[in-house]
């Protein structure tokens, strides 16, 4: 399975809007991989999408995806969410439309039916964006998943964890288990034992944050978040070979360069950066 973090930042875009602090420069003024775009995944082999955060349609370009089939929506939260116009970007034609031709190739769209519920909740005085997309428009056809979902041949499982999910993909021998966000505490599934990845977000990196934020045993952020030696408790308890960082922040105040010499400190754990390729 051939995976591309589209997106590897958290809920604040890298750099962030009207900051002007050492990091964000340094990302307006290098790009790429400095930069970051909201959290998203690909999946090659099956033209798959994982969330729309606000920047997908620039975070598809940058990666020059060219052909999206299906995408699961993860949960509810807009920085995963408020980028769906993204299926007007890529099936709506208005000249098709002018003529009363609508779209005939719809983009399969997966999610638990607790988040397929919350994301039809999202619309405007006209009703759900969702429904409009596609009983309107014919853009997407939406499917509500129970466990699990065949797309060729992979399997996915989809795993509830309060309103997120996480999802563990296998074809044959190889597994990858994707949890970008919302998934603390972490569920307790056999499932995950002996994956080949691990791809995870919402963790904070370090005690020292942006701006020289130390952050106290009693913030709540410890209780949302994972610390990393509760990522690598996690990579020891179920047997993981790897680890990948997503989701990272730009209150962590940390560089491109300050990850890659964070690796060091740790047995094959790793953080994302946008265009990362991963195969399994």
């Amino acid at each position: 399975m051939k995976f591309l973090i589209l997106g590897s930042g958290g809920c604040v875009a890298l750099p962030k809007p009207l900051c002007h602090c050492k990091i964000c420069k340094e990302a307006r003024e290098k790009g790429k991989p400095y930069s970051r775009f909201g959290c998203s995944l690909y999946l090659e082999d099956i033209g798959l999408l994982i969330d729309t955060p606000e920047d997908i349609v620039h975070a598809l370009n940058y990666s020059n995806v060219s052909q999206v089939n299906s995408v699961m929506f993860s949960h509810m939260d807009p920085d995963h969410t408020l980028g769906m116009r993204v299926f007007e970007h890529m099936r709506l034609n208005w000249l098709n439309v002018s003529e009363g031709i609508e779209c005939q190739d719809p983009i399969n769209v997966f999610a638990m039916e607790h988040v397929m519920c919350d994301i039809n909740s999202i619309g405007s005085v006209r009703g759900s964006f969702l429904d409009y997309y596609e009983e309107t428009r014919n853009l997407i056809r939406r499917n509500s998943v129970r466990d699990q979902v065949y797309l060729n041949n992979i399997k996915i499982t989809f795993i509830k964890i309060d309103s997120s999910t996480v999802f563990v993909f296998e074809d044959g021998n190889s597994k990858l288990i994707y949890a970008p966000c919302d998934t603390k505490p972490f569920p307790q599934n056999d499932l995950f034992n002996n994956a080949d990845v691990l791809i995870i977000g919402n963790t904070f990196v370090g005690e020292v944050l942006k701006n020289d934020y130390v952050l106290s045993e009693e913030n709540i952020l410890r209780k949302e978040l994972f610390s990393m030696d509760e990522i690598q408790d996690l990579k020891n308890n179920y047997n993981i070979c790897k680890v990948i960082i997503t989701h990272i922040e730009e209150d962590w105040g940390k560089s491109y360069d300050d990850y890659l010499h964070l690796q060091s400190n740790y047995n094959q754990i790793y953080f994302a950066y946008d265009g990362m390729k991963v195969i399994v």
